[in-house]
């Protein structure tokens, strides 16, 4: 183990560098633990839904909870509108939740703790939630920015708190994950160093922080894959029900 604590979210490269354009695309080990997310969700969802038994086993019916607690989020939070949006919301949860989860085990990385990660996506959830506003109600998405009901003085101020709040989706959405996991698996490492240093007779209690931390954090995982999927069901309701 390392012993600095963040040394564990260094991108090192696997194999050969390669560079077009003066761009670096080698394979990372960032990119290796997105394949392997990526392998486990895809495995996982064709041996839970090969069988369609009317008794369902143990991994049909994970594979169903998950099912269906996507589709109650986005019908609860977007509406019926929002179900041709099914595939892309389910995808991106499942692909947060695992990237989260397999950075759990011991001697993996953490995608999601790297802001490039968590910020990409992010861009590309308030790009596409953009284009469909725009699509939907043309030049009249606009009205976003100008809520109903506000006298005119105040009109001038409130756009603009409303532009910034909405030019600021990306950011927001993005730091708060790669936050919670960066913090998370910092203070996973520290405690566990305690451990080592204090040895047998004093370690006991970092070891005991170490072992409520690992739950909480497990807990913080799924729950980070789950307001990553609402927020972006919340800005797909916005571009697709102006309420304003």
């Amino acid at each position: 183990m390392a012993s600095n604590p963040m040394q564990q979210f260094t991108v090192h490269r696997i194999g050969p560098e390669i560079k077009i354009a003066g761009i670096d695309l080698s394979f990372t080990n960032a990119s290796l633990f997105m394949m392997i997310s990526a392998s486990i969700i895809i495995l996982f969802l064709f041996l839970g839904s090969k069988e369609k038994k009317i008794i369902p086993d143990k991994l049909q019916l994970t594979t169903e909870m998950f099912y269906t607690f996507v589709a109650k989020m986005i019908s609860d939070t977007a509406g019926s509108k929002a179900k041709p949006y099914f595939p892309f919301i389910f995808s991106l949860f499942m692909f947060v939740l695992f990237c989260n989860m397999v950075g759990m085990l011991p001697y993996s990385f953490t995608v999601t703790s790297h802001i490039i990660v968590t910020l990409i996506m992010a861009l590309f959830i308030f790009i596409a939630v953009t284009i469909i506003g725009f699509m939907k109600h043309g030049f009249k998405y606009l009205s976003i920015f100008v809520p109903s009901g506000v006298p005119a003085v105040l009109l001038p101020l409130i756009t603009i708190i409303e532009i910034i709040s909405y030019l600021s989706r990306p950011v927001s959405l993005s730091v708060r994950l790669f936050a919670n996991m960066m913090a998370g698996h910092t203070m996973l490492k520290v405690f566990g160093g305690f451990v080592v240093s204090l040895g047998i007779l004093g370690g006991w209690l970092p070891l005991s922080f170490s072992v409520a931390l690992t739950g909480l954090e497990i807990l913080v995982a799924f729950l980070q894959a789950y307001v990553f999927a609402i927020l972006t069901c919340i800005y797909l309701n916005d571009a697709l029900n102006l309420h304003h």
